[in-house]
């Protein structure tokens, strides 16, 4: 396998520029939608809320780094922890661009420690799998209060378990590689796929499926507490554990809309959840912004730091 010519060089450069639009549409947005209500939002939470609500997000971060550590090293490349850190964090600087440049980013930056291309997806790929199950778990929390979303955790517990057999199973992608045998290009890519999915499969032994899913758990409803602090500090006493449905199902909608980082899906999906939760609009609206601003758009700010650190030290 290939890193793409066009994540390289000036084109690499292009995509990055993608992501300054990305965050120059969503101001404008919020500025469209009302700049006002998202100032006052700010201002109620105060400094200390905020500070609270950036180090859950930290903490997500965090502990999707360790799984991301345990990956690497179940695929036997133990790289040592700040170099790893740098570059897991400069793959959230691609966030918001199409075509999850994010990974492709963070493959090209591991191939400097010999890492190859198929085995750094297969770590990317593995923690999609774990992210999707623990957000997909947590919005079970309200399965059964919000009967318009039942169609959509649905649809990802559908998904995760076709994802899973796959993973597990792989008899499908062989069968289907073996019958291709006479048409080359797709024959190849079919063998790729495979190969790949040989991979995850070492990512997804019973012992450490239970840790990732551990960790993917604490770190997804870390963020989800920190909505939650942020609609009580607005003055809207939801219970924590329809605050959590809310979040989960929100990253869930924003996932299956197929937009980079979710834009657009998972606001509108939070948006209509909490007028379900009798929160006026404009509040909704501040208040999921803020939290996309604390957990999207924080993520986008530090991997753009990780970047331009790693760039430093490169050319030093």
């Amino acid at each position: 396998m290939q890193i793409p010519a066009w994540v390289k060089g000036r084109s690499y450069k292009a995509v990055l520029l993608s992501t300054l639009f990305a965050a120059a549409a969503y101001l404008l947005t919020v500025l469209w939608t009302g700049w006002s209500e998202v100032r006052q939002a700010i201002i109620a939470i105060g400094f200390s809320g905020l500070a609270i609500a950036l180090v859950l997000s930290l903490l997500n971060y965090m502990l999707r780094f360790v799984r991301w550590q345990l990956y690497l090293q179940t695929l036997g490349y133990p790289i040592r922890i700040w170099p790893s850190l740098r570059i897991y964090l400069a793959g959230f600087a691609l966030t918001t661009t199409p075509g999850k440049a994010g990974e492709l980013l963070r493959s090209l930056l591991l191939q400097r420690h010999s890492v190859p291309l198929q085995h750094s997806v297969s770590a990317f790929f593995s923690e999609r799998l774990s992210d999707l199950l623990a957000v997909t778990g947590l919005a079970f929390l309200g399965f059964w209060l919000y009967p318009q979303a039942q169609l959509l955790i649905g649809g990802a517990t559908l998904i995760l378990l076709i994802l899973y057999w796959l993973v597990l199973r792989g008899r499908l992608i062989h069968w289907c590689c073996n019958r291709v045998k006479s048409w080359s290009r797709i024959h190849q890519l079919m063998n790729n796929v495979q190969q790949l999915l040989g991979q995850v499969q070492r990512c997804h032994t019973v012992g450490l499926m239970t840790i990732t899913t551990c960790l993917s758990l604490v770190a997804w409803a870390a963020e989800a507490w920190a909505f939650h602090l942020i609609l009580e500090s607005l003055g809207y006493q939801i219970p924590i554990s329809i605050a959590v449905f809310i979040y989960a199902v929100s990253m869930l909608a924003g996932a299956l809309s197929f937009m980079p980082g979710g834009l657009g899906g998972a606001e509108a999906m939070m948006i209509a959840l909490l007028l379900w939760q009798d929160v006026p609009a404009g509040p909704a609206v501040a208040a999921t912004v803020v939290i996309r601003l604390a957990t999207l758009w924080f993520a986008v700010l530090l991997g753009l730091m990780a970047l331009l650190n790693l760039k430093v030290s490169r050319s030093d």
